[in-house]
């Protein structure tokens, strides 16, 4: 796995982050030094897939990027057919998603679709996932979006959702960032590498609080909603239609 080093050396200007090729190629380990608890996460919500997929209907993994959620859901289904669609804006990262099904013989059973997720159409769907995307979503469509997913489930259908938070309380707020930083500097990230990326995830990376998130659920029409996994300013939540 290529080690993340794309903000180790200084930036004069830091570009905005995109999910380019140069990203596509490190960002599993990205993710793993990024996000904590992220494969225990993956992995959880495949088992929960596996449970609450209904027989004719679809898994929509919405921001999907190179498809770790997708191949862990392949493994946890194993030979029982299902429809997954997964939908992400980036090209490259599809790329590497195609080529992963390729290689696993597994493109029959997931159907790749590079758009906007606010414009895709969901129907039909018992199991909906949006995994660290809605952040980055502007957030006067992000009630719309979760709205979206309400309808296009199908009576309890489920809703699997990861983002990182903000918290109202600046006191609270600083404590989880120094801990989050504190953790990504135990995985081998300087502070160069942290203050850069920061930078260049500044206006484009919007979190909402936990409570926004659970207000905008509950509004959207969902019947129970739970948090599920919690570590300071990550959280997983699942809610049932």
């Amino acid at each position: 796995m290529p080690r993340d080093r794309l903000y180790g050396e200084p930036k004069d200007p830091i570009a905005p982050f995109q999910f380019d090729a140069a990203v596509v190629n490190v960002f599993d380990d990205m993710l793993r030094r990024s996000i904590p608890l992220y494969e225990e996460t993956i992995r959880r919500q495949a088992q929960l897939i596996e449970r609450y997929y209904q027989d004719g209907t679809r898994i929509y993994d919405l921001g999907c990027s190179n498809g770790n959620l997708g191949m862990e859901t392949s493994r946890a289904m194993g030979g029982r057919p299902f429809d997954m669609v997964a939908v992400d804006s980036s090209a490259p990262m599809l790329a590497a998603y195609r080529e992963r099904l390729t290689k696993a013989q597994q493109s029959g059973r997931i159907d790749l679709r590079c758009g906007d997720i606010r414009e895709t159409g969901i129907e039909r769907a018992s199991v909906v996932a949006l995994n660290f995307t809605l952040q980055f979503v502007p957030p006067d469509h992000r009630d719309a979006m979760v709205a979206r997913i309400y309808d296009g489930l199908v009576p309890k259908g489920l809703f699997l959702f990861c983002e990182k938070l903000d918290h109202t309380d600046a006191a609270v707020a600083a404590l989880q960032q120094s801990m989050y930083y504190g953790f990504k500097k135990e995985n081998g990230y300087s502070d160069l590498e942290i203050s850069q990326k920061r930078e260049a995830l500044e206006a484009i990376l919007v979190p909402d609080t936990l409570e926004a998130h659970l207000e905008r659920i509950k509004w959207a029409g969902f019947r129970t909603v739970d948090v599920w996994l919690k570590w300071f300013n990550f959280a997983a939540l699942i809610a049932f239609k």
